[in-house]
């Protein structure tokens, strides 16, 4: 699911912004494998993750962490990755992955099952997060990890003042209020700390990450790729005009354009 913003729909079902339907998905869950995937990767083997370990990842997107977890459990583990749409997942041939569609905000998850729990930008976008964080938790054997990753973008902003290439695009200024206005929590990311410890977690520990963003870069891809999935929603609530639109993306070729990325920060705990 990462980085997919949630609003209810008549079906019963989440229905998200950046939705894995969306013809730019591929390319945004290459670049966000490509930047956070050794990082994620980092926090999995701090926590000891091991072979014939269950794992469950939340949110599996393009599938890259779980892979990942499935070689290192080896065939003696298993790992269950879930999605709403788990389009990307379903052609990974990978025999002790086991893909599943499910939605953490309503589905329920087998109980105290999981030696490891991991997800990378889901929380944020849920209305009910803290049932949803509390369903991972319950999912934990005693002893098992949490490790959940979410951004904060709001607490970095391009600052000019610190770097002339820093620029603060108009469209960036409007993603974040399409995104407010569809239930994203966007410094979640920051909270999670506080969060782990106020459910009861263990070793509870935290860490953030940025990138500096240029022009041309992967990063600037990124970016580019999560305006134009969101440039109707944007455009029709009047926070930006198609012209400023067009000019911001060009802005993102210009290899002289800085913008630092959304803090990404990883908290981890321990089911005590």
């Amino acid at each position: 699911m990462e980085n997919s913003a949630n609003s209810g729909t008549g079906s019963g079902r989440s229905r998200y912004l950046l939705d894995n339907a969306a013809r730019e998905a591929p390319q945004r869950f290459a670049v966000l494998s490509a930047l956070f995937d050794p990082g994620t990767i980092r926090h999995l083997e701090t926590c000891g993750v091991e072979r014939g370990w269950n794992c469950l990842e939340v949110g599996g997107g393009s599938g890259s962490i779980a892979c990942w977890l499935a070689d290192r459990v080896g065939p003696t583990g298993r790992v269950m990755t879930t999605d709403i749409d788990p389009r990307f997942l379903e052609s990974r041939n990978v025999p002790n992955l086991e893909v599943r569609r499910h939605d953490i905000a309503k589905d329920p998850l087998p109980e105290a099952a999981f030696d490891l729990v991991h997800a990378r930008l889901v929380l944020m976008h849920l209305p009910d997060r803290e049932t949803a964080l509390a369903r991972m938790i319950s999912a934990l054997k005693s002893g098992g990890w949490l490790v959940e990753e979410e951004y904060d973008s709001s607490s970095m902003p391009a600052d000019p003042a610190v770097s002339p290439g820093e620029v603060l695009l108009k469209t960036q200024i409007a993603l974040a209020k399409v995104l407010e206005d569809g239930g994203v929590d966007r410094r979640y990311g920051r909270q999670l700390f506080e969060r782990f410890r106020a459910h009861g977690l263990a070793d509870v520990g935290a860490e953030g990450r940025v990138f500096m963003l240029q022009g041309g870069s992967p990063g600037a891809a990124l970016v580019r790729a999560t305006y134009e999935l969101l440039r109707g929603p944007m455009i029709d609530s009047d926070y930006i005009t198609p012209q400023q639109f067009d000019k911001d993306i060009t802005s993102l070729d210009d290899p002289d354009f800085l913008t630092p990325s959304s803090i990404l920060w990883a908290a981890w705990g321990r089911r005590p």
